[in-house]
């Protein structure tokens, strides 16, 4: 059974930083595209940034933009997110997310995602 395990969140106030963590099994880490996403209430759930493999090109969204750095520490397995000059706006649950190349005979991707982190940022 894959896991994702997530650790930071919090609350902070708007200019401040947290960091997310997002530790996995040696095979997802290293073969899968991770990522965060992030949810709030009412919203649906939206992509915040990804690191795919093999290449470990970044993808952002323009809201996180020059604020987010995500990043793989290999000697962990784990995925982290640097969240930097927080606005209100970014807060919300955070998901780990781990998209992996179908098994064959599937053709279905397969997404993973972990259990969310609150991130809470007051004015």
């Amino acid at each position: 059974q894959v896991q994702l395990v997530e650790s930071g969140g919090g609350s902070v106030q708007a200019g401040g930083s947290l960091k997310l963590s997002c530790t996995t099994s040696g095979d997802i880490f290293r073969s899968c595209t991770m990522g965060y996403y992030r949810q709030s209430p009412g919203k649906e759930r939206q992509l915040v940034a990804t690191i795919q493999r093999p290449t470990d090109a970044t993808l952002y969204a323009d809201s996180v933009k020059g604020r987010f750095t995500i990043s793989r520490d290999n000697a962990k397995n784990a995925v982290e997110l640097q969240m930097n000059n927080l606005k209100t706006e970014d807060t919300a649950m955070y998901y780990c997310n781990a998209l992996c190349l179908p098994i064959p005979p599937s053709r279905r991707p397969r997404h993973y995602w972990g259990q969310g982190t609150q991130v809470t940022v007051s004015s």
